[in-house]
């Protein structure tokens, strides 16, 4: 019985990670198929003769290079904002007291549980008063106001488990406050940087409610997701473009993660060590 356990186990896990990942080998094998092959091989993954042109026709036919762009610049911006505000605000937290403030974390981390809908009116509305309507640079302070708490408690997680010693001996030679943070804790914080970072680059780059709401009136400023949207409203027969342009938006994601993946394993454990 012992023995058939972990066969069980690699079984169940092989099986349960084949129907995780077929949708997406489906999309991928899709996306070089015909329309008349992608109709007629149904759930057959394998195109039989590969049309890699489908994927330059997505990128021009539906703006996907304008599209592109904006992501990546709402994500870069994302990404820098929210990882310089978390870390200092964690870094705070961590090694700083003051009154009420086990009240102030409780209040702060409850708006984590707060959905988009209830809170996109007045969000609307700032973003008006603040004349930033109908601008990337909207999205891209919703987006990272949207991932400040969850970073910030990881970063304070991560900061309390580094030994206070080296703070210790970096004040000792006359170092202030800040200059500890800077030149000591933020190098040593490699893997929570990346972490936090990958949380918001996948966050920022799925967005979707966020850059509709703020793109309604300049479609040149959609977004990947959005512009998926709008490309099957104008093209809904073309089901290959539209396996074309799902790849596209999801591959430059998953080569992030692949690439930082030891720094994300990383940086959760020394988030949760106490």
């Amino acid at each position: 019985m012992t023995r058939r356990s972990p066969l069980m186990t690699h079984v169940f896990l092989l099986v349960g990670g084949v129907a995780w990942l077929y949708p997406f080998v489906w999309t991928l094998g899709s996306s070089l198929k015909g329309t008349d092959e992608f109709f007629g091989r149904g759930l057959n993954p394998l195109p039989g003769t590969p049309l890699w042109s489908n994927y330059g026709q997505a990128w021009q036919g539906a703006s996907f290079g304008q599209y592109f762009l904006n992501t990546l610049t709402i994500t870069v911006s994302t990404v820098l904002i929210t990882l310089v505000v978390t870390a200092m605000a964690g870094y705070t937290l961590a090694r700083t007291e003051f009154p009420g403030k086990g009240i102030v974390l409780v209040v702060v981390a409850a708006t984590v549980f707060l959905p988009h809908g209830y809170t996109i009116i007045p969000i609307f509305d700032i973003m008006n008063a603040l004349g930033l309507l109908n601008s990337l640079w909207s999205i891209i302070i919703v987006q990272a106001a949207g991932g400040i708490v969850f970073g910030t408690f990881l970063f304070m997680g991560y900061f309390r488990a580094i030994d206070r010693s080296l703070e210790d001996a970096a004040r000792v030679d006359g170092a202030n406050f800040h200059q500890v943070f800077w030149r000591i804790m933020l190098p040593l914080s490699g893997p929570m940087l990346a972490t936090v970072g990958l949380f918001t680059a996948i966050s920022a780059w799925n967005s979707f409610f966020i850059p509709l709401v703020f793109t309604l009136a300049r479609p040149e400023l959609r977004t990947l997701g959005v512009g998926m949207y709008a490309f099957i409203g104008e093209n809904s027969t073309d089901w290959t473009l539209l396996c074309a342009g799902s790849v596209i938006t999801l591959a430059p994601i998953i080569a992030i993660f692949l690439v930082l993946q030891r720094f994300f394993v990383n940086g959760l454990a020394g988030a949760v060590k106490q």
